[in-house]
């Protein structure tokens, strides 16, 4: 068990101390990545940010190289972040979505097979996620698949069921789910939408997430202008 301890002690102190996303990976690539799956997933709770955000981008390559040797594993993985987000597990799915959308971004076969499940999180009529932290996990975690899978996650009507959070009084989740509609655009019938991005223009609120880019604060406002921009409406 001390050696669990230690191991975790060891990702953990990897994950607080390298910045840098490219570098970060580097050094996590020289760990077997079953080992690292674990210590990753339970950074999800960790009481730094940004740490945990390191954690979810991290997950997603060390899924992908056990899919590459055992596809099987791999699914194992992702139905372990699925049970977060069960209520019978009892947990608070702190960073399961997004650990689920980083595995299936970073290996095709994945993405194909579980991007339905990622997008029925938020479909009334499927296993809709009512918290307020698990909405915008599946928020990001569309607008950060649609770099990729944008036509398919078209097809599963994706932007429907963002919509409504839109209007969430949860900023976050009302912020990411601007920017995942922005990613998605352009959009049929996204005119309706725009009533509720405009809405959000005067929100001073700030979500930190990572953007495909960088990691940083985003103020609600800019998610929404930039949603409106992509549409046409800028």
């Amino acid at each position: 068990m001390s050696r669990v301890r230690d191991f975790r002690r060891e990702v953990w102190g990897v994950l607080s101390s390298v910045p840098d996303l490219p570098r970060l990976l580097e050094a996590l690539g020289r760990f077997p990545p079953r080992k690292l799956v674990s210590p990753l997933i339970g950074a999800f709770c960790h009481r730094e940010e940004v740490v945990r955000w390191r954690a979810i981008l991290s997950l997603g390559p060390t899924v992908a190289r056990i899919a590459e040797e055992d596809l099987e594993a791999a699914r194992i993985v992702i139905r372990r972040l699925m049970w977060m987000l069960n209520e019978e597990s009892g947990g608070m799915a702190w960073g399961a979505p997004e650990g689920m959308a980083e595995c299936l971004y970073h290996h095709p076969r994945l993405s194909e097979e579980y991007t339905p499940i990622l997008v029925s999180y938020l479909r009334p009529d499927g296993n809709m996620l009512e918290y307020p932290p698990a909405q915008r996990g599946v928020a990001w975690g569309i607008g950060r698949l649609a770099e990729k899978e944008r036509e398919r996650l078209l097809a599963l009507r994706a932007p429907e069921y963002l919509e409504p959070l839109l209007s969430s009084p949860d900023f976050a989740v009302a912020g990411l789910s601007a920017w995942a509609l922005g990613r998605l655009s352009p959009l049929p019938e996204q005119e309706l939408l725009i009533p509720k991005l405009e809405a959000l223009l005067s929100r001073e609120e700030e979500v930190f997430f990572y953007d495909g880019d960088r990691l940083s604060p985003h103020p609600v406002r800019a998610l929404a202008k930039e949603a409106l921009e992509l549409m046409g409406r800028g």
